[in-house]
């Protein structure tokens, strides 16, 4: 009986996936829209004329469109670059769809403003220069960018990570890293050292005497200083120089770079691969060493911990010793004094190194690596609370427009009015960007449209990053006319609410009646009641203006990814750049 009931089930199998594969192939594209990248792995898995059907080019082309990161011609031109369908697919749904948005940062306060957009069979992560705009306006401005990072597809889908950076001799130069998994729904994106192990560097017995227990100890649990420092010595050991930035493309403004973007994309696989040697080699030929890559004896080496650390047998301390050498005298070490240890505390200074000893046993050399986190954030008008320590970016959740959030979205403008009018003595107005969007008022009664700054292009920060340049209560309709001639504008609406102001000084500003216009071009404009100054804003697409802007060179690599320094100036700036 159990057998009959074995083969009812085998054959009930074998006639739904005959089933299946009698519909016609239009038809099984259209239901793969509704079936996740993986059911459709599974699906592969279960027989070979499965296999054949839903491993198809079809199939993942219909995948990749489901993402929604690229449009469909785009896609069919990245094709060409890369394996298959389903390699595209698997860097489009894992790496570009999680980290596409506007990132930002505290420091400094005039706007820290990355934004992460497609470049060519890539990622690029695009920092928006705090500056004014000329009469001509924003749509027509060749806004000033620089590049922070850029991920590449590899010809598998494999993601290979680049912090852009510039060397002493303000030199462009790119520090190949690893991507370390990106999580789908991440808000904060990280910059860290990752331990690599190529070979096995301890027994098994050294490592229960070490209290070892497999887990690594976390690099954001290392001290500050020490993160800086570990940052600092591998983005100065492997960076690469290579060719000024200004004449170089990221991400395609015409049909005619696809050619130079590809030449430029092989390059970036070869200096992932072979690093400094990449010039000689051919992406087929086998790596033979281990390139981006730092010694963690030479780590000790340049942390001053040469002598304290690494040579703890006094007999050896003019020998250069293997990894698992030091271990064996550290052992040494430790069991001869864990009797004074148990009757004393550690102080700060003899718990830092050991801290810092426990991360990188775990390896024998560190590179750099990028990293993604979801991590509940607190926030205030929309703007998150960041940790200032930490080499970090924060996604903005910026909304989507909906029927009745018809305002949110990123917009930016300029103060005065008509839009983009300058005077002889001042020909440019500083670019604002702000988030717009909705929230309830305190005690529940209201909706209110915020109106929250990320960037000015001012000389100096006369509003910090996070703070309402206005708050609009959006139900309740004002009555006050425009002050000014209307342009041939058509004002459709207006709202009562309150303007930013000076207050009790930065941190605290006060504020002043005004009141918010939309015209039907789609123009926002607040005025204050009182002194008439008029903040024009308007929607914006970044990635259409940076495709037209100007790239200049980056900072330093560390400081190019999160600027932790508490500054009020515009440092990104290219006249203020030191090295």
């Amino acid at each position: 009986m159990n057998q009959m009931r074995k083969n009812d089930d085998l054959g009930s199998e074998s006639f739904g996936a005959c089933l299946l594969l009698s519909l016609p192939e239009d038809v099984i594209a259209v239901i793969a829209r509704f079936v996740s990248p993986r059911d459709i792995c599974n699906l592969s898995l279960c027989c070979k004329s499965l296999c054949e059907v839903f491993d198809s080019e079809r199939i993942w082309l219909v995948q990749c469109e489901v993402v929604k990161v690229l449009p469909l011609s785009e896609m069919i031109h990245w094709r060409i670059g890369i394996s298959s369908y389903k390699a595209l697919c698997r860097f489009l749904g894992e790496v570009m769809k999680p980290l596409v948005g506007v990132w930002v940062h505290q420091n400094p306060e005039l706007g820290n403003v990355v934004y992460v957009m497609p470049g060519f069979l890539s990622v690029v992560g695009c920092r928006i220069i705090p500056q004014e705009v000329g009469p001509l306006g924003i749509e027509e401005a060749r806004v000033m960018w620089s590049p922070v990072f850029e991920i590449i597809c590899g010809f598998d889908g494999a993601a290979k990570f680049f912090l852009h950076g510039r060397d002493g001799k303000l030199h462009c130069c790119l520090h190949p890293g690893f991507v370390m998994g990106i999580e789908k729904s991440c808000n904060v994106l990280l910059l860290e050292v990752e331990t690599r192990r190529e070979k096995k560097l301890c027994s098994e017995i050294e490592t229960v005497l070490l209290g070892e227990t497999g887990v690594q100890l976390p690099f954001r649990k290392l001290p500050f200083s020490y993160r800086r420092n570990l940052l600092h010595i591998v983005t100065s050991t492997v960076g690469i120089p290579v060719p000024d930035l200004s004449s170089e493309r990221l991400f395609p403004t015409s049909k005619d770079d696809e050619a130079v973007l590809s030449e430029r994309r092989t390059m970036l696989l070869k200096i992932h691969k072979f690093g400094g040697d990449w010039n000689h080699m051919n992406l087929e030929d086998e790596c033979i060493n281990i390139p981006n890559q730092v010694d963690i004896n030479e780590s000790w080496k340049h942390l001053g911990f040469e002598v304290d650390n690494r040579n703890m047998d006094a007999g050896n301390q003019t020998q250069r010793k293997s990894f698992s050498r030091y271990f064996r005298s550290g052992i040494k070490h430790i069991l001869g004094r864990s009797s004074s240890l148990k009757n004393t505390s550690s102080s700060r200074s003899e718990t830092r190194p050991w801290n810092l000893q426990k991360f990188l046993n775990f390896g024998d050399s560190i590179g750099l690596s990028l990293k993604t986190s979801n991590i509940k954030l607190s926030s205030y008008q929309g703007w998150p609370n960041m940790d200032e320590t930490r080499y970090a970016l924060y996604k903005l959740p910026i909304k989507i427009p909906i029927a009745n959030e018809k305002y949110a979205g990123l917009w930016g403008g300029t103060f005065g009015w008509p839009p983009g009018k300058c005077t002889e003595d001042k020909p440019g107005k500083a670019l604002f960007l702000l988030m717009l969007s909705y929230e309830e008022s305190q005690d529940g009664t209201e909706r209110l449209l915020i109106g929250t700054k990320i960037l000015e292009g001012t000389h100096y920060a006369m509003h910090p990053n996070g703070s309402a340049m206005f708050v609009i209560k959006i139900d309740s309709p004002s009555f006050e006319l425009f002050p000014f001639d209307t342009n041939g504008e058509d004002f459709e609406h207006s709202y009562a609410g309150e303007g930013t102001a000076k207050g009790y000084g930065f941190r605290y500003p006060g504020y002043k009646p005004g009141t918010l216009f939309v015209t039907s071009e789609g123009l926002l404009m607040f005025v204050w009641k009182a002194t008439k100054v008029v903040l024009t804003l308007q929607r914006l697409d970044l990635g259409d203006l940076l495709r037209k802007g100007v790239c200049v060179s980056p900072l330093p690599p560390c400081l190019n990814f999160a600027y932790l320094t508490k500054s009020h100036t515009n440092v990104f700036a290219p006249e203020r750049r030191r090295s």
